[in-house]
């Protein structure tokens, strides 16, 4: 099934330097750019991330900091990839808890404008795993009866991934072809941020969802407990993260 589109639906794949949003980075980024009318471009691009790769990821990608080291960095591909991905929605394969955010923390760290929350969120891990409960390869097999020969390769990853979302809607009548309502479908909860730490309660307000404030209002938080603001922006906390609990702080202040 050929997906039913209303702007572009960007699929994606990092390959980074370990499993950390707040700290590592990007060595690889493949994305494929899906246009209504069902046209597709490129972006492939592996970088320089100017932190060394941890041997954990290497194990896994297969790349090393010499064989990175003359690419570019993301710094220097970051507007070209922002001015690629706009207008467009995203998706990928644990995109949520892991691709977005570490994408967006990239953007920040460079101070290049892309607002992350103006987009639509699809994930076929989510989606596969309240359906089926499996991994990239094995959904790949399952969806497509096909091997995925280049695991852990980025342009491999991301072309199984959109595969796998066409796929998806061919197998589940109840699954609409529409990106809004696959979108609310992928997410578990639904995060004011973008690493998980700070959702949204179902009155639409913002609760800690982690540490000794779990599940309480930020704004009570902030107020009650000024403190805790610092210490977050002290501690290794997202950028994204960060920037959040500011509007949410300067927002309270504004209000109060």
């Amino acid at each position: 099934m050929e997906l039913n589109l209303k702007r572009p639906l960007a699929f994606f794949d990092l390959e980074t330097t370990g499993i950390d949003v707040a700290k590592d980075r990007i060595i690889e980024i493949s994305v494929v750019k899906v246009h209504p009318n069902g046209s597709e471009e490129w972006f492939t691009k592996r970088l320089n991330p100017c932190i060394p790769i941890s041997p954990q990821a290497s194990a896994i990608h297969g790349m090393t900091d010499e064989d990175v080291k003359d690419c570019p960095s993301f710094k220097e591909i970051g507007k070209s990839l922002a001015k690629f991905l706009e207008g467009c929605d995203l998706a990928g394969y644990n995109a949520i808890r892991f691709d977005i955010p570490l994408l967006a923390e990239e953007f920040l760290r460079e101070g290049i404008d892309f607002d992350i929350r103006k987009r639509k969120y699809v994930d076929v891990q989510v989606i596969f795993h309240k359906k089926e409960q499996r991994t990239l390869s094995a959904a790949y097999k399952f969806y497509c009866d096909k091997d995925l020969t280049h695991a852990h390769s980025a342009k491999a990853d991301t072309e199984a991934t959109y595969e796998i979302l066409k796929a998806q809607l061919d197998r589940y009548d109840d699954l609409e072809n529409d990106i809004e309502k696959l979108s609310k479908f992928s997410h578990h909860n639904k995060f004011a941020d973008l690493a998980g730490r700070i959702i949204y309660n179902s009155k639409g307000q913002e609760v800690f969802n982690f540490g000794k404030h779990k599940g309480k209002l930020v704004e009570d938080v902030l107020k009650n407990e000024p403190s805790y603001f610092n210490w977050m922006l002290d501690g290794d906390f997202p950028e994204y993260t960060k920037k959040v609990l500011t509007e949410i702080k300067l927002r309270s202040f504004n209000n109060g």
